[in-house]
């Protein structure tokens, strides 16, 4: 019996939009206050040592992706060529790190876009219209993704904007210089700004040419989200200065500082969006990386259904939704950063490795840069604060050991 298989109806532009999608949401309006407070008037040096691991990761995903065309991303890049334990490794640390950045992204969209008071019952609202859109087929999540990522790039250039006409003079104040250990932290918390390029891979099975396409996308939108990061960074801690580390809203502080009171609408509309973006990207990422694991029944099996008319994971998505509805009532925005960062961080290690160990034609790029990004990968990780550290390496050890008491029975019938 042939397993269910997505449609190649993605091209490049498509999944470049995606990559951006995921990511513009997450980075801009989620991270600079808890990267200020961990690395200080060092945070660009942060962003800076976050976006070297992040390229290193890139690069490794891209280098899989061309091998292995297929859904799942570094979930199936593992089980290929390291074994279906660090396979799974990967695949449960995307989906957990991931499920709590579907939770963070819609409390960020109602904090921008519902009134006081209403913030749960709005995010849940929009997690229940964006699965709702990706059921409808990928090629709609595409299409959505593109208006999302021109709404949030206008909004920023409003910003970068505003910032570039009161940059140095409106806060003058600076940063206390963090030492090695807070930019370390730092960049392990903007880390969780560049994670985005992930989405690209794990929609292996529904890009044209994906040997081709996959690889560029991944460079170009990583390319893409940099540039934006350091103009915004740059303007955030040049407008703001020490009140950064305080700031709730750091971009509407900017515009406010300027005295563009008047663009304070474009800015919360320009955050709004960005946010149902990443949303919708991870949404679609998670369902495609449950997707594969359910086809080697390391989830259960039942969400391995590909919609006869949709071509999507419906069954996938739909959990993903029901589970990320469920958290909301639990999560606040920087409780879940750190342990998504951790998750994710863990899961690109795993791509490193596996990018490492392939040979051949499939060599694309110097192994100097994944030993590079596994290190990176490792030291960010664990230079989270301690409690993102501790709950993450709890989940992860309580999949390791449902799966062995899984293989254990299996075999035992």
């Amino acid at each position: 019996m042939s397993l269910p298989a997505l449609q190649r109806r993605l091209g490049l532009g498509d999944a470049v939009f995606i990559g951006l999608g995921s990511m513009i949401g997450a980075g801009v309006f989620a991270v600079w206050a808890p990267a200020a407070q961990a690395a200080g008037a060092w945070l660009l040096a942060g962003l800076a040592v976050a976006a070297v691991v992040a390229y290193c990761n890139a690069t490794s995903s891209g280098q899989l992706a061309a091998a292995y065309p297929t859904s799942g991303g570094t979930y199936a890049y593992g089980r290929a060529e390291l074994g279906e334990w660090w396979g799974f490794i990967a695949g449960w640390c995307f989906v957990i790190g991931k499920l709590a950045s579907c939770a963070a992204m819609a409390l960020i969209f109602a904090a921008y876009a519902a009134p006081p008071g209403w913030e749960r019952p709005v995010a849940i609202v929009a997690v229940v219209a964006l699965v709702t859109v990706n059921l409808f087929g990928v090629t709609r999540t595409a299409q959505l993704t593109r208006i999302i990522v021109v709404v949030a790039l206008l909004g920023l250039a409003v910003v970068v904007s505003a910032g570039v006409s009161t940059a140095g003079s409106a806060h003058p104040a600076a940063l206390v210089p963090s030492g090695p250990y807070g930019v370390l932290q730092s960049a392990g918390l903007l880390f969780f700004a560049f994670a985005g390029y992930a989405r690209i891979a794990t929609m292996g099975e529904e890009v044209k040419d994906p040997r081709r396409t996959i690889p560029r996308a991944i460079v170009l939108a990583f390319a893409g989200a940099v540039v934006i990061y350091t103009a915004v960074g740059i303007i955030v801690l040049t407008t703001l200065g020490a009140a950064t580390a305080e700031s709730a809203a750091p971009l509407a502080d900017v515009v406010e500082a300027a005295g563009w009171s008047w663009a304070l609408p474009i800015v919360r509309i320009s955050a709004a969006a960005a946010s149902l973006g990443a949303l919708l990207a991870l949404i679609a990422g998670i369902g495609r990386t449950t997707l594969a694991m359910a086809r080697e029944g390391d989830l259960p099996r039942f969400l391995a259904a590909v919609h006869p008319r949709s071509h999507v994971p419906h069954r996938a998505e739909l959990a993903t939704g029901l589970i990320v509805i469920a958290a909301l009532t639990l999560v606040d925005v920087r409780g879940v950063i750190g342990f998504s960062s951790f998750g994710v961080l863990l899961y690109y290690l795993v791509a490193n490795l596996s990018a490492f160990r392939q040979r051949g034609q499939a060599r694309r790029y110097p192994r100097v840069l994944q030993v590079l990004g596994a290190i990176g990968c490792l030291v960010l990780a664990f230079s989270l604060p301690w409690q993102s550290v501790v709950a993450g390496a709890a989940v992860v050890a309580l999949g390791v050991v449902i799966r062995a008491v899984r293989l254990r029975f299996s075999r035992a019938a």
